[in-house]
C-alpha cells in the first residue's frame, strides 16, 4: 500500500479508492471559461482537475478558479519557480512540477517551503518526451530512465523534508509505461498517478489507455488516473470511469450490457443502443441496462439487469427486476427504457430522501 496524500478533502493513496482526474483544454486565463469546463468535467465524474499555468496571468487566474470550483485544482508548472509561488499564494490545492527544472537550489527551497507551510502536495510528473538529455543519452527513453529521473526529483524534495509527493511516469507507448510503473512500485511507496501521455485520438487513445491503465490497476498499481486523449476532456473522464468499472474497482453511472449482434437478430439494435448510451451518459447513479438482440442470451441478460430488453422480431420484451413488464415495439424502445430508468431513479431518490429524513428526526 502506498502512502496517503491529501488534496483538499480527497485522499490519494493509502488504500483510498482510485481518484479520477481531468485537465482543462482551454486558456486558464479565461476564468469563467475554465470554471465552465470544470463544471462539465465534474458532471461526468472528474474528482480533481489540473490547469496549465504557462505565465503569470494564468497563475493569477488560479485564485478565482480555486474559489469558484467545487473540485480540487492542480496547477501545472514548468521552468519558472515564480509561477509556483504565485499559485501557492492563490490557494491552489496541488502542484504538478519537476523541482529540477524550476531553477537553482535556493529557488526550489523557496517553493518547497511555501508548499509545506500551506499543506500543498506536489506531483512529480516525468514524461518520456521531456527526459533530461543526460538520461536519454545514457539510458534512452526507457523505464529505467523514467524512474531514475523521477527519483532524482523525489530526492530534491526529501532533502527539504517534504514527503507529500505523488509520482507519474508517462510514455506514449504501453510497454514502456507498464515497465516504468512496475519498477517505480518496487522503488518507492509514494502514491502513483497513472496514465499514458499523448495516447492519441478517440479510438486509439481509448484502447491504449484501457490497456495501459487497466493492466496496471489490475496489478494493484495506481492511486489516481488521468486518461490523456486528443479531444474533449469529458471523453477522457468517461473512459477513465469505464476502465474502473470494467475492473470493478469503482462504480458510477449506467452499465449498458449489449450483445454484439449476429445473423439471429430480428430488430435494428444499433440505433437503440447508440441513443440510449448518449442519454444515459449523464446519469451518475449505478444501475445496469441490458439491450439484447435474440433469444440465445437475451432473456438471461435482460432478467439479470435492472432494466432490460430481450429482442424479437421488430420488437422486444421489456424486463424490470427480472420480470417481464410489457412488449415494446422497436420504434418505442428508447423512450420506454428511458421512462423506466427515470422511474427507477425517482424511486431511489425518494427512498434516500426518506431515510435522510428519518435520520434527521432521530
Amino acid at each position: 500500500m502506498t502512502r496517503a496524500v491529501k488534496v483538499r478533502d480527497l485522499t490519494i493513496g493509502g488504500g483510498a479508492p482510485v481518484v479520477v482526474q481531468g485537465m482543462t483544454k482551454g486558456d486558464t486565463r479565461d476564468v469563467q471559461g475554465t470554471l465552465d469546463e470544470i463544471a462539465r468535467y465534474q458532471e461526468v465524474g472528474a474528482e480533481v482537475v489540473r490547469v496549465a499555468v504557462p505565465d503569470m496571468e494564468a497563475a493569477q487566474a488560479v485564485g478565482p478558479i480555486v474559489k469558484g470550483s467545487r473540485l480540487p485544482i492542480v496547477a501545472d508548472i514548468h521552468f519558472d519557480y515564480r509561477l509556483a509561488l504565485e499559485v501557492l499564494r492563490q490557494g491552489v490545492d496541488k502542484l504538478r512540477l519537476n523541482p529540477g527544472n524550476i531553477g537553482d537550489a535556493s529557488r526550489v527551497a523557496t517553493v518547497v517551503t511555501e508548499a509545506k507551510a500551506r499543506g500543498v502536495p506536489i506531483r512529480i510528473g516525468v514524461n518520456a518526451g521531456s527526459l533530461e538529455k543526460t538520461l536519454k543519452m545514457d539510458l534512452g527513453r526507457t523505464a529505467e530512465a523514467l524512474v531514475k529521473s523521477a527519483m532524482k526529483h523525489v530526492r530534491i524534495l526529501e532533502d527539504h523534508d517534504f514527503y507529500d509527493i505523488v509520482i507519474s511516469l508517462k510514455a506514449s507507448d504501453v510497454p514502456t509505461t507498464l515497465a516504468a510503473y512496475r519498477l517505480m512500485a518496487k522503488t518507492a511507496d509514494y502514491p502513483l498517478h497513472v496514465g499514458l501521455t499523448e495516447a492519441g485520438a478517440s479510438l486509439g487513445g481509448t484502447v491504449k489507455s484501457a490497456v495501459g491503465i487497466g493492466t496496471l490497476l489490475a496489478e494493484g498499481i495506481g492511486d489516481t488516473i488521468r486518461v490523456s486523449m486528443t479531444g474533449p476532456g469529458e471523453e477522457e473522464i468517461r473512459v477513465a470511469w469505464e476502465i474502473l468499472k470494467a475492473l470493478k474497482l469503482r462504480e458510477r453511472g449506467v452499465d449498458i450490457v449489449a450483445c454484439p449482434t449476429c445473423g439471429r437478430i430480428q430488430f435494428d439494435m444499433w440505433p437503440v443502443v447508440n441513443e440510449l448510451e448518449k442519454r444515459l451518459a449523464s446519469i451518475p447513479e449505478t444501475l445496469t441496462v441490458a439491450i439484447m438482440g435474440c433469444a440465445v442470451n437475451g432473456p438471461g441478460e435482460a432478467k439479470d439487469a435492472k432494466i432490460g430488453i430481450a429482442g424479437g422480431k421488430h420488437m422486444g420484451l421489456l424486463y424490470r427486476d427480472g420480470q417481464i413488464v410489457r412488449r415494446v415495439e422497436q420504434d418505442q424502445m428508447v423512450e420506454e427504457v428511458w421512462a423506466e430508468v427515470q422511474d427507477v431513479l425517482r424511486e431511489a431518490r425518494t427512498g434516500a430522501a426518506a431515510v435522510e429524513g428519518d435520520h434527521a428526526s432521530d
